[in-house]
């Protein structure tokens, strides 16, 4: 007999072993993930949205903060395509602060000599 797992059931197995989220937890997650989500929306502005709907639709489904996360660059080039760099990067600089303290410290970007 073989066994089949997922990564979802593999996380769930681990939560429950840890005991899973709290309420609070969970609601402040999904509050978060909510925020940054219309954050990356409006920062798209309609031209771009219009311009790269497959990355709208990316950001609008996406199931965690994770993903959000792996989306900036998407999210960056769209932008960058239809305002420019400057302001892609101005842009994008917000929106990343809203991750803060939100993803495991290996996510999360580390500051470069090469920005601004």
């Amino acid at each position: 007999m073989k066994m089949r797992w997922n990564a979802s059931s593999l996380v769930s197995g681990m939560q429950s072993l840890l005991g899973g989220l709290s309420s609070h937890e969970s609601n402040r997650s999904q509050l978060a993930i909510d925020d940054i989500r219309q954050a990356m929306l409006e920062s798209m502005g309609e031209p771009a949205a219009e311009a790269y709907p497959v990355v709208q639709l990316r950001i609008t489904y996406a199931n965690d903060l994770q993903d959000l996360w792996y989306l900036r660059g998407d999210v960056m080039a769209a932008i960058a395509a239809v305002h420019g760099e400057a302001i892609a990067r101005h842009k994008l600089n917000l929106i990343s602060e809203l991750f803060r303290g939100l993803l495991p410290r290996g996510l999360v970007s580390r500051p470069s000599p090469l920005g601004e």
